[in-house]
């Protein structure tokens, strides 16, 4: 689906700041694969309709921390060098919190890959692993600490689990002098 021309753009319209980009910004030798079209309006719709922030068990998550009289930053950059956001950020404890949706993040347990193009999906949900792995060796090379939890987990346990560290790391700020 082509991008609509900017003098047709619907300003009432809520758009993501990609949605109008060329797709033919980056060379053709860049090695970058091209998404694929979809297999479906309906698959369409429905992926786009993904939030990337705000999903139901990171605000129960975050309904929970906050009960606790935690206090935190949501969908920030822990470390401003890095092009990675994190979900629930406690800047002073250097706590970067992350959670997963099962799909997304390749959930041993629950993600099952798409029928239709399937290489591509492959491809792309692997170099989401990278990412997150890269992610959380290049936040703890920094000095923060990371918490990584699957979407269908138990927001009460991860909330006690978040609780701990947030704990743990303000001692060790503490102790440390690290005002």
């Amino acid at each position: 689906m082509l991008p609509e021309p900017l003098d047709q753009v619907d300003r009432t319209k809520r758009h993501s700041p990609h949605q109008n980009r060329v797709s033919s910004a980056r060379p053709a030798n860049s090695g970058v694969t091209r998404n694929p079209p979809p297999s479906s309006p309906e698959v369409s719709r429905r992926f786009s309709a993904h939030p990337r922030r705000d999903t139901l068990p990171e605000l129960a998550l975050r309904r929970l921390l906050h009960r606790m009289g935690l206090r935190y930053r949501v969908d920030i950059r822990p470390e401003p060098s890095l092009r990675r956001r994190a979900d629930i950020v406690f800047t002073k404890a250097r706590l970067a919190v992350f959670v997963d949706g099962c799909f997304w993040h390749s959930c041993p347990e629950h993600c099952s890959p798409p029928k239709a193009n399937r290489t591509w999906w492959a491809e792309k949900l692997q170099g989401n692993r990278r990412r997150d792995a890269d992610t959380d060796t290049l936040l703890r090379a920094a000095g923060w600490t990371v918490l990584r939890f699957w979407a269908h987990e138990d927001a009460a346990t991860c909330a006690e689990a978040v609780r701990a560290a947030v704990l743990n790391g303000r001692t060790q700020a503490v102790d440390g002098y690290q005002r």
